[in-house]
């Protein structure tokens, strides 16, 4: 085991302990043996057989087979959600034949931010995570359930799942994805595009053209964004099966592999094993796992935020310096678009999640020791799945990477240290995504050019403003607290065009970038936030800022300590319309970015919280 990852996984469970033992401690006491409906009392159980038919509802009412709920987020809307329209009954079928019963329990909302992007509904985006966590919680919530079957891909549906299912930790759970898209049109053909469209070179129609041959078919979008680092996560956390993530919907093997985890969560429920359920499984080297997977393959800064959010809510404290110890030593493994020229189809055929786990823990850059789906030990992630004559079965990865343009080995990375580095000083603390920026682009020195609004800056590029000389973007007041955090993803192309041009420029924020960004070095997430009194909300044209992306640093030649705050967050009717005036709540009881940006409370040990656990 690699001294720091040993280091890093024994403070975060020594500064979790009181906050892990209570959320246990809790999940324990709600894991009663059988099936849960048989503790309802007979009307509420004929409430919840009522529209089941024949020997379903005969199976229901009598309380023996394991009761398996179906979360979905499905919509025909977005690609990546739209084949889950076919899953229930091929779920439920698969259930029955493997000895339990299956419902619906309930549906989530699932957002496109591909959609939203640079639009006011992208500002309720990072709230939806929370939203869905709530509504998991309440598909949940009716006790007639002993597991669970959580479909979901894209950016904030998976940890929103995940979250809400961690309340209900006494119960097994299985994640079933979707698959990826095939290749289109290349992701940095389409970016240059985009480019030539801000420039005024090509028209909307041209536009257009290339963003639908790039996004043309149901499954996840193939770039390494959010929707896809959620599906190497949720493999390495052991949630999906082994090499299930990128198989392609609509093949033979995605609709096998389907089954297969319908099944396995019949067989993971306490009925048919004591294998630990999912409270159990996310633990503190899960977690971990976690981190340096996202961080090996150069995965979306968006799990900066998700990832914390997470381990709270499994009672794990994890921190941005966590992260920070472990990219120091994680080396970085994959090229994927925006950190290089393959999508996640060419990845995966390069050997994919299997052999990145495999290099990793012939490193000891991973704990092997924790439970899965598929069994204990992470080592089973190494390998992939076929089908012979039919039948699903699993034989070993490759060992040793099919495109070294796209995958490399521990041994012989692209770069040392991993793709997210989080940058400190008087501004705050924010994080950079490293990996899709090259080298002579992460450090900028130059005057500050501040804006309060994404649309302020665009107008401003529009108008031939920033050309001719550097910059950094302060795009303030895009907080959590501010307005929710929407990604600032639409200004990628424009500051593309400028860094092209041979300016030297820069963005700092208190808001996102979707995962899908790279090439301009850009400081995200800043904490404090303007909108809370943070030092960006005193920043003024000219300042001179320095972002050192590898040294970690934020720096300004500015006194801010006896300057008044400038600007403001949108307020009053700046709320009105696309639903962001219902929530007013979230804004007002969101928390920093750095602990995760989420409405729920910090874990803690209360005093009921104890006794209960006593008693």
């Amino acid at each position: 085991m690699h001294p720091v990852l040993d280091d890093v996984t024994r403070r975060l469970t020594e500064r979790s302990a009181p906050t892990r033992a209570t959320y246990l401690a809790r999940v324990r006491a709600a894991a009663v043996r059988g099936p849960a409906r048989g503790r309802l009392a007979c009307a509420n159980l004929a409430h919840g057989f009522a529209a089941a038919e024949g020997s379903e509802k005969t199976e229901l009412a009598r309380g023996q087979k394991p009761n398996v709920a179906i979360i979905t987020s499905y919509n025909d809307m977005l690609s990546a959600h739209q084949p889950y329209g076919d899953y229930p009954p091929v779920l439920k079928s698969a259930v029955i034949r493997a000895g339990g019963l299956a419902q619906v329990a309930g549906g989530v909302p699932a957002m496109c931010d591909g959609v939203t992007q640079g639009r006011d509904g992208m500002q309720l985006s990072l709230y939806s995570r929370d939203l869905i966590a709530m509504s998991t919680a309440i598909a949940l919530s009716h006790d007639m359930f002993d597991g669970a079957l959580l479909l979901g891909v894209c950016d904030k549906i998976v940890p929103g799942l995940l979250i809400g299912a961690l309340s209900f930790g006494h119960l097994p759970a299985v994640w079933v994805p979707a698959g990826p898209m095939e290749s289109g049109l290349p992701n940095k053909e389409k970016a240059a595009v985009r480019q030539l469209f801000a420039e005024g070179k090509v028209g909307r129609e041209e536009l257009l053209e290339a963003e639908a041959a790039s996004y043309h078919s149901r499954g996840t979008c193939t770039f390494y964004g959010t929707a896809n680092s959620n599906q190497l996560l949720m493999e390495v956390l052991g949630l999906h099966l082994p090499g299930s993530s990128f198989v392609n919907p609509g093949t033979p093997l995605r609709d096998a592999l389907t089954r297969a985890a319908a099944a396995r969560a019949v067989t993971r429920t306490a009925q048919y094993d004591a294998a630990p359920a999912l409270g159990e499984m996310v633990d503190e080297k899960a977690i971990v796992n976690a981190c340096v997977a996202l961080l090996a393959s150069g995965g979306s800064t968006n799990h900066t935020l998700h990832l914390v959010a997470i381990a709270r809510a499994a009672g794990i404290l994890l921190t941005w310096d966590d992260l920070a110890e472990l990219s120091a030593v994680v080396p970085s493994l994959a090229r994927i678009y925006p950190n290089g020229a393959a999508d996640v189809n060419h990845f995966h055929a390069a050997g994919g999640i299997g052999y990145l786990i495999r290099t990793l823990l012939d490193t000891g850059l991973m704990h092997e020791d924790v439970e899965t789906i598929a069994g204990p030990g992470l080592r089973r992630y190494t390998e992939e799945p076929v089908l012979i004559d039919g039948e699903l079965s699993w034989r070993p990865g490759p060992v040793e990477s099919l495109d070294l343009d796209v995958l490399r080995p521990a041994t012989d990375p692209f770069a040392p240290d991993g793709g997210v580095k989080v940058v400190k000083g008087p501004l705050g603390t924010g994080v950079v995504k490293t990996s899709a920026v090259a080298p002579e682009h992460r450090f900028v020195s130059a005057p500050a050019k501040v804006f309060d609004d994404q649309h302020d800056f665009l107008l401003a590029f529009a108008d031939g403003d920033l050309d001719g000389h550097d910059f950094v973007a302060v795009i303030r007041y895009q907080g959590p607290a501010a307005n929710g955090m929407p990604e600032l993803h639409k200004l990628t192309p424009a500051l593309g065009v400028l860094q092209d041009r041979g300016q030297k420029v820069a963005i700092v924020t208190d808001g996102r970038m979707s995962g899908a960004s790279g090439k301009v070095p850009a400081a995200i997430h800043v904490t404090p936030e303007a909108a809370l009194g943070g030092p960006l909300s005193r920043v003024q044209d000219g300042d001179l800022i320095t972002l050192d992306s590898d040294a970690g640093t934020l720096t300004i030649d500015a006194d801010l300590a006896h300057r008044a705050p400038t600007g403001h967050a949108p307020s009053g009717e700046q709320w009105a319309g696309t639903g962001r005036e219902l929530f007013a709540a979230f804004r007002a009881t969101v928390g920093p970015a750095d602990e995760g940006a989420s409405i729920f409370p910090a874990p803690t040990a209360t005093d009921l919280e104890v006794r209960l656990v006593h008693s």
